[in-house]
């Protein structure tokens, strides 16, 4: 069930909170010009090309999230006072770099930071992860009224909007109808918008000392679904796979994930179970997958059975995520 206070209300699940840092104006383009050193209202204004209010607005809101702080005195530039960036402000640096990187791939062409049409993919991409959106659709194409029954949180007006907002933005697209209803299916762009997810959910596990919406199961589970089938892998390689994330839950550990079945290099079925017979397996906390994933680093993840097939899987999931995407080798240096 999304995580909501009153039917409609997204309070968020793990990742959007940064993800709204970014997807708000001009916020990359202020922590942009503070990485270059600490810099005065006025020249973040000029930069920029916001209204002073919207640029004090948003400075409170990235002070608030204690991306950046103030520093008086030294007469800077003529000054009495500037920002500049937080380690969690310099740690939101590759993030931005991983959204653009997605972004600069939409369909609807390159979108960058700064436009409309980037503030409405990265809310869109927001809105239906903290709806469950992604996780349900993942699994199969659905209609509206098929995800009006699968989510009580929302109603159909509200499910409709952020279908529609999906769909413009180029993340979903429509399948033939089937009876009177439109089934909506991802796109490859989409299944790509794992990317930032996972880089934001990251940074708020590093940042936000606990506070953050805590991953669930239901996000491990969208995430898979949504990534693995971008694998792309040998042609002669047929096999079965357990990708598993151990989560916390109270004092006991639940373990969630997807069984990968491949035949000769191509997915050919994902689903979010973890029972049956495998030819490898990979398993870790979540920590371990973000690095593995991220930094295609999986000395934290426990690898069995054909460990080299474990680690082709671990690879490609990598590689069609964040290969090539801007920042992806700096992200968290």
């Amino acid at each position: 069930m999304v995580n909501v206070s009153k039917r409609g209300e997204v309070r968020g699940r793990a990742g959007a909170y940064a993800l709204s840092l970014l997807g708000t104006s001009p916020n990359a383009t202020v922590l942009r010009a503070l990485a270059e050193g600490p810099t005065g209202l006025a020249e973040l204004q000029a930069r920029g090309g916001a209204p002073g209010s919207t640029l004090r607005a948003r400075i409170r809101d990235l002070f608030d999230a204690d991306v950046i702080a103030t520093r008086r005195g030294c007469a800077f530039r003529g000054r009495s006072k500037a920002y500049e960036l937080t380690d969690a402000g310099e740690d939101l640096l590759p993030v931005a770099e991983i959204v653009e990187g997605w972004l600069d791939g939409s369909p609807n062409g390159g979108r960058g930071f700064g436009g409309d049409a980037a503030k409405a993919a990265i809310g869109a991409l927001a809105e239906g992860w903290s709806a469950t959106l992604l996780r349900a659709l993942a699994a199969r194409p659905l209609s509206i009224a098929d995800l009006d029954s699968l989510i009580n949180a929302f109603n159909y007006p509200s499910l409709e909007r952020r279908i529609a907002a999906m769909r413009h933005a180029g993340q979903v697209e429509a399948r033939p109808m089937q009876g009177r209803e439109t089934p909506y299916a991802v796109t490859d762009w989409l299944r790509r918008g794992v990317a930032p997810l996972l880089a934001a959910i990251r940074w708020e596990r590093r940042h936000l000392n606990g506070s953050g919406a805590p991953l669930a199961g239901l996000d491990v589970e969208a995430a898979l679904l949504l990534a693995v089938p971008l694998l792309e892998l040998d042609s002669g390689l047929s096999s079965a796979c357990r990708l598993a994330v151990e989560l916390p839950s109270g004092k006991e550990v639940r373990v969630v994930g997807v069984l990968a079945g491949i035949e000769d290099g191509s997915v050919t079925s994902c689903v979010s179970r973890l029972d049956g017979d495998v030819d490898a397996w990979a398993s870790g906390s979540i920590g371990a997958w973000l690095e593995a994933l991220i930094d295609r680093d999986e000395e934290s993840l426990e690898l069995g059975g054909d460990g080299r097939l474990a680690r082709t899987l671990i690879a490609g999931l990598h590689d069609a995520l964040f290969a090539g995407a801007p920042g992806r080798d700096e992200a968290f240096a």
